[in-house]
């Protein structure tokens, strides 16, 4: 565990620093808003508002500074170590599949603050929170400072010139709000205090798929052009609010390089026995080892602080060996071995049912448009006052490359908030022959079917 209080100074330096978003001046309202010229006029219902797409406004906040205990990050690391395993047990089957339990978890981290009711509990329980709001969200500011903070220099390898290329881990969060929607400042305050994330105005209503674009954009972005189309074609609509997202680009050289000259074709056994060639990467190293009941395992440090743990189950396929694992089983105790280690090199992009996943999981009240106010509907009104928002949708996607110099990966995750379409208003009166049935609601199966011509 890096020492804390050196990170709590390094974000106490970037709070100095200040938003990177852009020129800002005070409102009224305690909000900051963008300087710049105006463009759109948006009428929501509430009222009236002229913004700049694009335009930042948030709660006039300094990111936090947490102050916390290792036990308070050890829970919500555990925590998402946990949801990682059960996200992937979900969404995993026989294809090249990576996930990212940091992005989705943050993510989610990022809508709980408006969740209240069911909706709350239920999302509480799928990212097995153990701690107290205030904790998750100042935990998620500390992660976010140490990523994004650069490790010491690595001492080189030998006597030989080192050109290994330096650590990198961008992290970054953002909100897309519809202009002149009414959200709740305390929520505003959440996300500029913990993620960083100002709330950024789109026009949603008026020019959805061009809001569409420069979301994605942003994602192309942050990620190096490594993650595309993060929101897919009508994906949003006129009926959007908000849209929570959440990045990750990762590059790093291998601490113990592999030798492109020992890379050599090898057979690979595929899930269902077939032996296929692939190129095969070979490297002798000094490192950490564990064999246990359930798996072997080698630990493969990155110039920096961070590092790959290979499992290679000993029965049965990589994800029955994610169902069995829990996170003190991931807490590995490693042996000091001279390791002759085999590992083909690959590259693969993936894309899961976000929406999907989180329902099987649990979470399905905050995907359940609010129509009568029941407590298995979304409430979300912790983002605004009046009970009309709901989680539409809900998308991730992951991209990795690993070869003989070291590894690049990045992901990203988006919660698309829509508001519910407010009933219209009519008028029935069967006055007149009419036909009727009976279904069973579960089923659609129809028990009755009749017409009525002359009322008894």
């Amino acid at each position: 565990m890096r020492f804390l209080a050196a990170l709590i100074a390094l974000a106490l330096v970037a709070a100095a620093c200040g938003s990177t978003d852009e020129t800002a001046t005070t409102t009224g309202r305690g909000q900051t808003t963008s300087t710049g010229p105006t463009s759109t006029t948006t009428d929501t219902g509430t009222r009236t508002e002229v913004f700049t797409p694009g335009e930042v406004v948030r709660v006039d906040l300094p990111r936090m500074t947490p102050e916390l205990t290792e036990a308070d990050i050890a829970a919500v690391v555990g925590a998402d170590t946990a949801f990682g395993l059960d996200l992937f047990e979900v969404v995993a089957g026989d294809e090249n599949l990576m996930v990212s339990p940091y992005s989705v978890a943050t993510a989610l981290s990022m809508l709980y603050p408006g969740a209240r009711g069911t909706t709350a509990e239920e999302i509480a329980e799928v990212m097995h929170l153990a701690v107290d709001d205030a904790t998750l969200h100042a935990v998620r500011n500390y992660i976010d400072t140490a990523l994004a903070t650069l490790p010491p220099p690595m001492p080189p390898v030998g006597d030989t010139e080192d050109t290994r290329e330096p650590f990198t881990i961008r992290p970054a969060n953002s909100a897309w709000g519809q202009g002149g929607y009414s959200f709740l400042d305390e929520y505003l305050a959440v996300l500029a205090a913990n993620y960083g994330a100002g709330l950024r105005l789109l026009d949603f209503i008026g020019d959805p798929e061009g809001s569409r674009v420069i979301i994605n954009q942003w994602v192309e972005d942050t990620t190096e052009d490594r993650i595309k189309d993060l929101l897919p074609e009508d994906s949003i609509s006129d009926m959007t609010r908000l849209v929570l997202v959440n990045a990750i680009w990762f590059k790093a050289n291998w601490f113990h390089q592999f030798d492109p000259a020992l890379t050599n074709p090898g057979q690979f056994t595929l899930l269902d026995g077939t032996k296929v060639q692939v190129p095969l990467m070979h490297n002798s190293l000094r490192t950490g080892y564990a064999d246990t009941d359930l798996f072997e395992a080698v630990r493969l440090p990155y110039m920096g602080d961070a590092e790959m743990v290979v499992l290679l189950p000993k029965d049965g396929t990589p994800v029955a060996l994610a169902a069995k694992l829990s996170p003190s089983d991931l807490r590995i105790e490693w042996g000091d071995f001279q390791v002759e280690l085999t590992l083909p090199p690959f590259e693969f992009d993936a894309e899961i049912d976000l929406k999907k996943a989180l329902q099987t999981l649990g979470i399905r009240a905050a995907f359940k448009p609010p129509f009568t106010g029941a407590d298995d509907e979304a409430d979300l009104t912790g983002i605004t006052a009046a009970r009309e928002l709901f989680v539409s949708d809900a998308f991730h996607k992951t991209f990795i490359a690993l070869d003989e110099e070291g590894t690049e990966a990045a992901a990203a995750t988006a919660i698309v908030i829509n508001v519910t379409s407010k009933p219209g208003s009519a008028t029935f009166a069967a006055d007149r022959p009419f036909l009727f049935w009976i279904e069973h609601s579960p089923t659609g199966e129809i028990l009755f079917l009749g017409q009525v011509t002359t009322p008894a």
